[in-house]
């Protein structure tokens, strides 16, 4: 690895000429997944085995997967975009803002998200079903890529507005089996806690200027701090409870963190054009990163929802191990045209994820509910992937109609 930092960077200006298709395709197949699981709650008779593991129980399904894959795509993906800005000629202070921005852009969302679970529509005095649909029509409104069609003064009105319309909701929220809980940040939400592991990892990633030990250093400490937490033997000092609980978990911000490692590996193998180094390199780590996950998981178990190490580790691995399989069927074989259809949910990641939210307030709205034939089993399942498609389409027609989120 002593060669990456320079090397990477002499060869950025070339690998970042053309984007790598298998980290666009990744993330897609992971939106499409992460639809499709997120609707399991419409679901019966479905295997166990597929959905969340409960709380307290030592292993995972095939949906706790998911998430932590999208966190590791986040990662391989920080390096291409700094450095992308970089050679736009942005300072360091301007990529920093970026950062701060598209962080406070992720927490806002997964707040007001996050409220909508709980929401007494009664004591709001908004009707059931609309929060949803009515909040992400102002993400939208408000961090959509306007084109030049659109006027400034246009474009102006209507994001002030969806800003002006988000803060009204705020203030009328009402949430709880009571009505008596105020709009607050109970908890982050999944795009809010991708936020603030994307925060952690893009700083550590811009001060890191592509040398590779300090991103493996940043790995690695935040896998620590993550065994620390386990442990109980993080610092109980009152200084800690003013940094985010996601962040001084370590977890989540290990497995961005992981993503950024492995991206500029990926970089440096592939401006190389080594590519059985690059999947030899990547079977390796992988095989390591579960014989770390066997090592600690005797210790604090396999848990999603206790963010464990051992959930770290083959996590990292597992989606390690996808990414080389998409990388060669994309860019060494070049098969990609087979995932087009489902390209836009890897381009347009953030549009994709809000769509459901409109059906789901469509359903409740309007009382909605399939044949019981359609939500059961086998059928169920092909129905929930089937959504997940459609979700990718809809994305596709937005795309072409001029709506394109950036953040």
């Amino acid at each position: 690895m002593n060669s990456i930092p320079t090397e990477i960077h002499q060869s950025a200006a070339k690998s970042l000429s053309q984007r790598i298709d298998s980290i666009d395709i990744l993330r897609a197949v992971t939106m499409v997944l992460m639809i499709f699981v997120n609707d399991f709650f419409t679901l019966t008779n479905i295997p166990d085995w597929l959905k969340h593991a409960p709380r307290g129980v030592d292993g995972i399904g095939f949906s706790d997967v998911i998430f932590p894959a999208f966190l590791f795509i986040v990662g391989l993906s920080l390096p291409y975009a700094i450095e992308h800005r970089r050679l736009k000629g942005e300072s360091t202070t301007q990529i920093l803002k970026h950062v701060l921005f598209r962080t406070l852009a992720l927490l806002t969302m997964g707040v007001f998200l996050v409220n909508g679970e709980t929401i007494n529509n009664e004591a709001s005095g908004i009707k059931a079903g609309t929060w949803f649909p009515m909040v992400c029509l102002c993400f939208i409104l408000i961090w959509n890529k306007y084109t030049s069609k659109t006027s400034a003064l246009l474009q102006s009105i209507l994001q002030y507005s969806a800003i002006l319309s988000l803060l009204i909701l705020a203030f009328f929220y009402r949430g709880g089996d009571n009505g008596d809980a105020r709009f607050e940040a109970h908890w982050w939400g999944i795009l809010g806690l991708i936020g603030w592991a994307y925060l952690a990892s893009a700083l550590i990633t811009v001060f890191a200027k592509n040398n590779g030990y300090v991103l493996l250093l940043g790995w690695i400490f935040f896998c620590a701090i993550s065994i620390l937490n386990k442990s109980d033997l993080f610092p109980k000092s009152d200084f800690f409870q003013y940094i985010p609980g996601t962040i001084k978990s370590g977890t989540l911000v290990a497995l961005t963190m992981g993503g950024v490692l492995s991206s500029v590996i990926f970089r440096y193998f592939v401006s190389k054009n080594a590519n059985l180094k690059l999947i030899i390199s990547f079977i390796l780590s992988s095989i390591a990163l579960i014989i770390l996950s066997l090592i600690t998981r005797p210790y604090w178990g396999l848990s999603k929802l206790g963010a464990t190490p051992a959930w770290l580790f083959l996590c990292s691995a597992i989606t390690l191990l996808a990414l080389i399989l998409i990388y060669w069927i994309v860019d060494v074989l070049r098969k990609g045209k087979y995932f087009n259809f489902i390209k836009p949910a890897g381009t347009d990641t953030l549009l994709c994820y809000l769509i459901p939210y409109f059906f789901y307030g469509m359903y409740v709205l309007t009382d909605f509910k399939l044949p019981e034939i359609f939500t059961t089993g086998g059928i169920g399942l092909l129905k929930s992937f089937l959504f997940a498609l459609l979700c990718v389409f809809i994305t596709k027609k937005l795309n072409s109609s001029g709506i394109r989120l950036r953040i």
